[in-house]
């Protein structure tokens, strides 16, 4: 069955590992005939959630004008969301983190989603896999409050330096799970 997927893409960083990743997650789910939108949300202009519980008030997902807005209708339209990202500090980067908490939004304008899948692809410049435990723990405890099913992670440590990802099998394997999907 055809899937309208979209790519949330963390890192501001163009051409580099995550930014290979997520082109690799992609051409596998092209091959598998699902429509994906990659949406680069690293590069964004995107403030956090202010809790102010007035989404939608002023016909838009968010009272506050940012790059949020542009993104909520491609979060409408997906069946499943791919979170793609650099591990910053142990989570997700913060325009990636605001555009999951503005998912709120979505709650209180009494919006359903017909997201039903999720996944998460992360890489790292640390070697010890360890330290991607707490974007994984955040990343299943979204996807288990949202109702999504957890269709996997991908997690690739020692890769910083712009390229190092092509000295792994993280493009294949990212390629396979969007194929898979």
């Amino acid at each position: 069955m055809k899937k309208k997927i979209l790519v949330l893409t963390g890192s501001p960083r163009i051409g580099g590992n995550s930014d290979l990743l997520a082109d690799a997650f992609i051409k596998g789910a092209n091959k598998a005939g699902h429509e994906v939108v990659k949406c680069e949300v690293g590069r964004k202009k995107i403030m956090g959630c202010m809790a102010c519980d007035t989404c939608y008030s002023k016909g838009k997902p968010c009272s506050f004008d940012d790059d949020f807005n542009s993104i909520a209708p491609l979060i409408e339209k997906a069946d499943a969301i791919i979170f793609i990202t650099p591990l910053y500090w142990f989570s997700f980067p913060t325009q990636l983190k605001a555009v999951i908490d503005k998912t709120y939004s979505f709650i209180i304008g009494e919006k359903k989603l017909n997201i039903k899948e999720s996944m998460l692809l992360v890489c790292g410049e640390e070697d010890d896999e360890s330290v991607f435990s707490g974007i994984i723990s955040t990343y299943k405890q979204i996807a288990y409050y949202q109702k999504w099913s957890d269709r996997g992670y991908l997690v690739v440590p020692g890769v910083n330096s712009k390229g190092d990802i092509l000295s792994t099998r993280a493009l294949v394997l990212a390629e396979e799970m969007g194929n898979n999907i």
